[in-house]
């Protein structure tokens, strides 16, 4: 038991002094910028954090107003970047097998039964210059939950290649071009990555959008970016200031305070040290980051955040977490506790996660049913602990699983 916890609390401790000690420079900022922009072939726009890259690049390609389907197993930031930039997000539901919508799901959401044709307005959702994929000319307006508008016209797609599983690139592509929907490839998950055609992720649709939070595929606690892969429908320029000093602070300490509420949690006091830590606003909690179009991100993040970059696994084989399903998933937790593993903060807990921005998501359960049972199932393994060091916790996951995951081992 022992062995597990401090595999997994050493490795938090070292990543908290590292990310605590980076120094970073104007010059790292803009070899960041310069990296990206070279990496996914566009202009690359350095933004405070994931949320907020993905609204600037919704509002440089979409009018107000536009349906934007989404993946039906997801977290609130995508839904708050998406109404932030005055669209409609649109549900689709999921496979089990990979957690990503795929042509049936995306078939089923467009065959909706309040499905209507609707002419798609001039230049909406194709860019300049566009591949056969992102061109059409009609469009039909289907059935959807989580509208405030009864039929807003279809736009876009945003890929999420959930926990590092690829999309059916192909099919995503032929159901797009169908419909004349533009691509968004959403990397959070999944920077690194490549598509079974072998097409790295990120140089697909018309914008590449990373988070750079906690627990991502690359990991500075806060910051992000968005690539502008076609010409942009509206200006944008790139944010200037700093997030303001209390949030930075807060992204400095974090790696150790969360060191330190692993320590404590061995002594079932991690909760009690949280909770402390969060009535001082030492931590914030990754879901409460606020979206700030005016904000970028530091320079010792921009510097821990290229240093990642160069550093990833291209070949194809980069999942960001191992998943599960399981028969009673509280059970198996208490196991996992008691082997000395804390998998708290696994994805996710509801459809639209975290669980206490659901109700605000407005997701009808009755529409993604996969998706709702898989939110009842599911777990994941942490980023901190290495394949063997996982080898007990998969013996007692295995005992109670329903499915495991094409990225489980």
């Amino acid at each position: 038991m022992k062995k597990h916890y401090y595999l997994g609390l050493n490795a938090k401790l070292r990543h908290g002094w590292r990310h605590l000690l980076t120094r970073g420079r104007q010059s790292d900022v803009e070899a960041l910028s310069s990296y990206l922009g070279q990496k996914y072939g566009g202009k690359a726009v350095l933004t405070k954090n994931g949320r907020s890259a993905l609204a600037i690049a919704l509002k440089a390609y979409f009018t107000r107003g536009d349906g934007i389907i989404v993946n039906g197993f997801t977290c609130y930031a995508v839904i708050e970047a998406v109404r932030a930039a005055g669209l409609v997000p649109i549900y689709a539901d999921i496979n089990r097998e990979t957690l990503n919508y795929d042509a049936k799901t995306l078939d089923k959401l467009w065959a909706g039964p309040a499905a209507a044709s609707s002419p798609t307005p001039a230049g909406a959702g194709v860019p300049q210059a566009a591949s056969p994929a992102h061109a059409g000319s009609t469009q039909a307006v289907p059935a959807h939950a989580g509208s405030t508008q009864a039929t807003p016209i279809i736009s876009g797609i945003i890929i999420q290649n959930t926990l590092g599983n690829p999309v059916d690139i192909k099919a995503v592509e032929r159901f797009a071009g169908k419909h004349g929907l533009m691509i968004i490839e959403d990397l959070a998950h999944c920077a690194g990555i490549k598509y079974a055609d072998g097409r790295e992720a990120g140089t697909i649709g018309a914008a590449s959008v990373l988070s750079f939070g906690k627990d991502k595929s690359i990991d500075t606690i806060s910051g992000g970016a968005v690539v502008l892969r076609y010409p942009c429908k509206t200006t944008i320029r790139a944010p200037k200031k700093l997030p303001k000093m209390s949030d930075r602070i807060r992204g400095r300490i974090y790696p150790l305070i969360a060191g330190a509420v692993r320590g404590l949690s061995y002594v079932h006091l991690g909760g009690l040290c949280m909770r402390v830590a969060l009535k001082l606003h030492l931590v914030e909690k990754s879901a409460d980051n606020k979206l700030e179009l005016d904000k970028t991100l530091t320079p010792a993040e921009a510097k821990l955040a290229l240093r990642q970059l160069k550093a990833l696994n291209t070949s194809g084989e980069a999942p960001l977490r191992e998943f599960y399903l399981v028969d009673d998933r509280a059970l198996v937790l208490d196991k996992l506790k008691r082997a000395g593993y804390h998998f708290a903060g696994f994805w996710y807990e509801t459809p639209i996660a975290p669980e206490r921005y659901y109700k605000k998501a407005d997701f009808d359960e009755s529409k993604c049913p996969v998706a709702a049972e898989v939110a009842r199932q599911i777990i994941n393994f942490p980023t901190y602990y290495t394949r063997s060091d996982l080898a007990e916790a998969r013996k007692i996951v295995q005992k109670h699983l329903t499915y495991g995951g094409k990225n489980a081992r």
